[in-house]
């Protein structure tokens, strides 16, 4: 009788931001001998340290962790990029023997892994330069209203404030006739001899706040403003990629006189509090999740999590299976 196949595996370990993903990827590191893939868009570029809660080395316990400090901070990275360098790294580590752990919140990052991403019409300059004045007369929230008329999904995962994914999912609609979320089913995953097991991590929003809030306290007594205003002294502009994300963004009008501290760290809260739900309406979509109640770090949501991970034929060690 012959064997049956077993494909490679990889895990990933998904949920909103500060519910305790990190923690939970350490501990299956050790327990299935792994190494950790980042998944979140802002860790990739150095610099962007206390903002982004990137595990320090002094922290991360022997677990290599990759795809961190790979951008330079004006340098694009898209989630077509970080597919391809996911499944890379994805490879090698399965090659090592080792169990590949993808760790992170950004949605559009998994799902670029999972099932790939089309490559889209080339940019419409003149489309762009209009959709850009618009935006300057009308604000950004009159381009969100469009973008939720016509792609709610894109909408429920683009903030308001990203001012340039907005354009860019309005241009797929104008130049296709087809929501940039339509497209992906159109899309060959850049991994499809892998299997991936994933878990997720969810809070209630009020058990989770003051979890955001203890964060935001953590970060600015770090240092995340000297961060800032190291970054701009080296000359990293105004309008790189990372400095529009959350936290940096907030702290940057704070930086020009839009508002004092105290209601700078309250944003940053709130505006963490919605990113948070807006993850979670997010990867409520993906069909094969494995959803857990409690952050991440404690042992009852771990031990979960493992007995889970048995159901799925891992065991201690670094079984990934066969290939």
């Amino acid at each position: 009788m012959s064997r049956p196949v077993v494909m490679p595996r990889y895990l990933a370990v998904l949920g909103p931001t500060a519910t305790g993903k990190s923690s939970l990827a350490l501990a299956i590191a050790h327990r299935y001998g792994g190494e950790i893939v980042n998944c979140d868009s802002t860790a990739v570029y150095r610099g962007f340290d206390i903002g982004t809660d990137k595990v320090p080395a002094a922290e991360q316990q022997g677990v290599p962790h990759h795809l961190v400090d790979i951008a330079d901070p004006g340098d694009e990275y898209t989630a077509a990029r970080f597919a391809a360098d996911a499944a890379a790294v994805i490879r090698a580590v399965h090659a090592r023997g080792r169990l590949p752990i993808v760790v992170g919140g950004t949605g559009l990052y998994f799902r670029a892994l999972t099932r790939g991403l089309f490559p889209g019409p080339a940019a419409n300059a003149a489309l762009r330069a209009r959709l850009e004045r618009v935006g300057e007369r009308r604000g950004n929230a009159w381009l969100h209203g469009v973008l939720r008329r016509h792609d709610p999904d894109s909408a429920a995962r683009i903030s308001a404030a990203d001012r340039k994914r907005m354009i860019r999912a309005i241009e797929v609609l104008a130049l296709t006739g087809r929501p940039l979320t339509a497209h992906f089913a159109d899309t060959v995953p850049p991994l499809p001899e892998f299997e991936v097991i994933a878990v997720a991590l969810t809070m209630p929003l009020e058990a989770l706040e003051p979890r955001l809030a203890r964060r935001v306290d953590a970060q600015f007594a770090a240092g995340l403003e000297d961060e800032v205003r190291g970054l701009l002294a080296c000359g990293v502009p105004r309008q790189a990629r990372p400095f529009g994300g959350l936290v940096y963004r907030q702290l940057i009008e704070e930086l020009d006189g839009v508002r004092p501290r105290a209601a700078t760290r309250d944003l940053i809260v709130r505006e963490n509090r919605r990113y948070a739900r807006r993850q979670l309406i997010w990867f409520r979509k993906e069909p094969t999740l494995e959803w857990f109640d409690g952050p991440g770090e404690a042992a009852h949501v771990q031990a979960r999590v493992f007995d889970y991970l048995g159901t799925r034929g891992l065991h201690d060690g670094s079984d990934v299976g066969d290939g």
